[in-house]
């Protein structure tokens, strides 16, 4: 890897998942496998629902780095001190970017490593919290982790029992945020009492306003 190109870096508290109100620092890196991130594109993209701007690198904390120990002390200065340092790799699709040596320049800083991926590529070793949310599009690679979260409902996925027999720890059902939300919440509600196995997820970082 000659580089990594950031779009936000930010600490806030994990919003939405099993990891719901822990204290973290997001690096969202550029670029996506599903989607161009350009409006234009929406329409026929393999993921079109996605709300996160991962285009460029103009957002807060966002830039260029040339290799991973660069990256690693951008985002430990970030966290205040304390607790056991988390970092939450996401995008846009992290899995583009995220290798082996940036995992290990975070644990060498202390972090514990996260990832949020659609699961279309393999995460890199080391990573000590996976979080796969699946799109529609290319097959799914990433079939084992810590936690497996589900928008829902999703066309392509009309029954997410499909997934639990795959090894993921959590599964979570998160309604889809679009002008029929409060449809989705019920639904998605109803589908967790019915099959225990999923628990409900809340983006609880946009009701409180984090970032």
């Amino acid at each position: 890897m000659s580089g990594y190109a950031v779009k936000e870096t930010y600490y806030t508290l994990q919003g939405e998942g099993a990891q719901t109100g822990r204290a973290a620092v997001f690096c969202r890196f550029t670029g996506c496998n599903l989607w161009s991130g350009r409006e234009a594109d929406r329409a026929t993209a393999a993921c079109s629902f996605c709300d996160t701007d991962f285009v460029g690198t103009d957002g807060p904390g966002g830039g260029r780095f040339a290799d991973a120990d660069a990256l690693a002390d951008h985002i430990a200065a970030q966290w205040p001190g304390g607790g056991r340092p988390y970092v939450v790799f996401t995008g846009g699709e992290p899995t583009l970017q995220l290798d082996a040596a940036l995992v290990a320049a975070c644990h060498t800083r202390g972090f514990e490593v996260a990832i949020e991926t659609n699961g279309t590529r393999a995460v890199p070793a080391g990573v000590d919290w996976i979080c796969v949310s699946p799109k529609p599009g290319p097959a799914l690679v990433q079939r084992t982790g810590q936690e497996l979260k589900l928008v829902y409902p999703q066309g392509a996925f009309p029954d997410p029992a499909v997934f639990t027999h795959l090894a993921f720890d959590h599964f979570c059902l998160q309604p889809l945020d679009d002008a029929q939300q409060a449809e989705h919440v019920a639904a998605a509600v109803a589908y967790c009492q019915a099959h225990p196995t999923w628990r409900l997820s809340v983006q609880t970082h946009k009701v409180l306003g984090l970032p």
